[in-house]
Formats: C-alpha cells, structure tokens, sequence
C-alpha cells in the first residue's frame, strides 16, 4: 500500500475521533442545561475520557506492535461505534459518561497507531514535523466539524434532538471502519523487544531519559493549558459573555479553527525557522492574549443577541489565542518522537499520550472548580502558569537538541 493511501487512512480516522473526543465541551454544557449537574459534576466527563486515554495508552504501546495498528484501530472503532448508539439510546449523564470512556480508550489506541506509523512513513526530521503538525491541523478541523454540527441538532421543541448527531455519528465511523478493513497496510516494523513483557519494560526505561522527564512535563502542562481552555470555552460564552446556548457554541468554532490554521501554518514555517524560535514566540503571544485580552470580559452586561454582529468582539477575539496555542503540541512531540529509535516510537508514543491525557483531566477539572468558586471571568487566567513553566521546558528542549547534535558532530 502507498504512503498517500495509508495516511489518507490515519487522517480520516484522527478525523472521526476528532470530533468525539472534543465535543466534551459541548457535552459539559449540555450536561448542566439538560441533566441539571453542576460544574464540577460535569467537569468529571473529561476524567473519564482521559483517565481512559491514559491508562489505555500505558499499556497499548507495548502490545499494539505486535497485534497490528491495523486490527487495533479497527477494534477501536468498533467500540466508539457502540458507544454512540449507548449515548442515543441511554440519554442520560450516565450514558454520557460511558461514551466518553469508550473514546477515550478508543482514541488511545487509535493515537498511538498513528503516532507510531508517522515515524514508519516519513524519512527525516523536518518532514517528521510537517507530517504531524498536518495531521493535528485536520485533527483541529474536525473538532470545529462538530461545534459545527452539533447545534444543526439543537430544536427549541425538542430537548432531545441533538441526540440524533450520535445516530450521523455512528454512521461516519462505519464507513471509516469499512475502508480501514478493506485497506492493506504492508508496512513492515521492528519489535521493540523479544516479548510483551520485555516491552513493556522498554517503555518504562524510556523514562530514565533526561528528554523524556522533560518531555513529559511539558505534554503535561500543555494539554492542561489547551483543554482547559478547549472545554470551558462554550461555557465561558454563555456564562460570562451572555450568549444564547446555540451561540456560544458556535463561537467556540474559532477556537478550534485558529488552532488548524495555526498548526498548518507551523507545518510550513518548521521547515524555515527554528522550532525553538516558533513555539517562544507563540507562548509568549498566548500569555499576552489572556492578559491583554480578559480583562475586556468585565462589566459585560446580558444583552438581546439576534445576529452574529450583536455578539461582543471579545468572543470573536479571545478564541484566536489557538494561533499561538496550535504549534506547541505537535512540534514538541515531533521532536522527542523523532528523537527517539524507531524501534521504541510505539512506546514512546504511549507515554506521550498518558501525560496528555493526565494533563488533560486536570486542566479541565481545575477550570471546572474555578468556574464554580471564582467565577468564570477569572477561571482562565490559570493558564499563565503552565505557560511560564513551558517557556522554561522549551529552553531545556533547546539545550538538549543543541547538546546532541554536538555529539552527532
């Protein structure tokens, strides 16, 4: 099979989980229109996606090599598939929950196959980077695909309505199942170890590496910043800007799509300028966005919205902080990726999405309890944190890369 066929295959399934995975936002406020829970309550929803990712990851990266990518994504899908008809069916917080446990170890796999076959199809590190920073770019179209679509479902006559995108959605994933089954991958790859204990135990010596630890802190920190923001942004709209329910989930849209612009843009430019110089820059932009751009929020007070051009600028302008955001993610994991043996990509590719996942969960519980406690004006001001603590990471990152290509010299 050709390198375009088999990643036309991972685009089209990063495209499907893409939309699942992140419609946890919109799912947290539904969760407290329509089930009536508070915030904390429905900020549980990310743990069960992502606790389900990380423990999943930490233990697929061992075995997937030698159950197949191929049969992993395609139980993967299988599952998702059941887990939309769970949710169409259960209308409940319950079943809300189950779902996201059913992507969450869906997309686990699914990640880590994908992760694992962009370092088998590409050749070097520059086209490593570009490739992965695509790829999370139409990830970040998906993910707007379904702010888009979800409140196409929503009806002022019928609560449950929306209800039915899970019905499209089961639909979608049977036909990306259908044509992963019936694609050949003929990619040939070297196991990490003799058994899966022995790999098992190659993933956990990666972590004796000084990249690694830093790695790991800034995937951390990362994903915390960015789900943070991701999950509560429809929230943050409706409580603090005063839009209506559909509204603010529309609005969330430029989110999702500054951050696929921005990583598209970081897949060109890696190829030109310093990943270094890159992600300094575009931290230092995030910091400046929720520092000059927040304040903006106060003293807003509730008005009549009946057309786009009566939504405050703020929710046009606060959302493209995801330009800054977008190229951090996937150029840090290209990095270590492709600064890893090819051998241990599986592996490495697990622990880089348990970190995630971890940071995930608690970004968005963290926003989930400041929103309760603080209210939702401040809430986002925490992100100034892990951003500082990311500038640092970077720094190390440098000295590392600049360290071993001394040695390679």
């Amino acid at each position: 099979m050709s390198n375009f066929k088999i990643r036309l295959s991972l685009f089209l399934n990063y495209f499907v989980f893409a939309i699942l995975l992140n419609s946890v936002g919109i799912l947290i406020q539904k969760s407290q229109n329509r089930y009536h829970v508070d915030e904390i309550t429905a900020s549980s929803l990310e743990a069960f996606k992502d606790l389900s990712i990380a423990f999943v990851s930490f233990l697929v990266g061992s075995f997937l090599p030698r159950l197949g990518y191929k049969k992993g994504m395609l139980i993967a899908l299988a599952l998702v598939f059941a887990g939309c008809l769970g949710m169409y069916w259960g209308n409940s917080f319950t079943s809300v929950r189950i779902l996201f446990a059913c992507v969450g170890i869906s997309f686990a796999i699914i990640k880590v196959s994908v992760y694992s076959l962009i370092g088998l199809i590409t050749t070097n590190d520059k086209e490593h980077k570009s490739v992965l920073s695509s790829i999370e770019s139409f990830f970040m179209i998906g993910i707007a695909t379904g702010f888009i679509a979800f409140p196409f479902f929503y009806s002022d006559t019928d609560p449950d309505a929306w209800l039915r995108i899970y019905l499209l959605l089961a639909g979608v994933i049977a036909v990306s199942f259908l044509i992963l089954l019936f694609s050949a991958f003929n990619i040939r790859y070297e196991m990490p170890g003799s058994s899966v204990a022995k790999d098992f135990t190659e993933m956990i010596k990666l972590l004796n590496r000084p990249l690694v630890i830093i790695f790991a802190v800034t995937a951390f920190l990362y994903v915390m910043t960015e789900q943070g923001i991701m999950s509560w942004l429809p929230s943050f709209n409706e409580k603090v800007l005063h839009l209506p329910e559909k509204t603010s989930v529309y609005m969330a849209v430029i989110l999702m799509l500054s951050i696929a612009l921005g990583r598209y843009l970081s897949s060109l430019l890696v190829k030109k300028i310093s990943w270094y110089v890159i992600l300094a820059v575009c931290l230092i932009g995030a910091a400046s966005m929720v520092v000059f751009v927040l304040p903006q929020t106060q003293h807003l007070e509730p008005k009549k919205i009946e057309t786009l051009n009566d939504v405050p600028m703020i929710a046009y302008v606060f959302p493209l902080i995801g330009l800054f955001l977008a190229p951090i993610y996937p150029l840090v994991n290209s990095f270590v990726l492709s600064s890893t043996e090819k051998v241990l990509h599986s592996p490495m590719a697990s622990l880089l999405v348990f970190f995630s996942a971890i940071g995930g969960t608690l970004g968005s519980r963290l926003v989930g309890y400041l929103f309760k406690n603080i209210g939702g004006q401040k809430a986002f001001y925490f992100s100034l944190v892990p951003m500082s603590v990311l500038l640092f990471c970077l720094f190390l990152f440098y000295r590392v890369q600049k360290k071993n290509t001394a040695t390679a010299g």
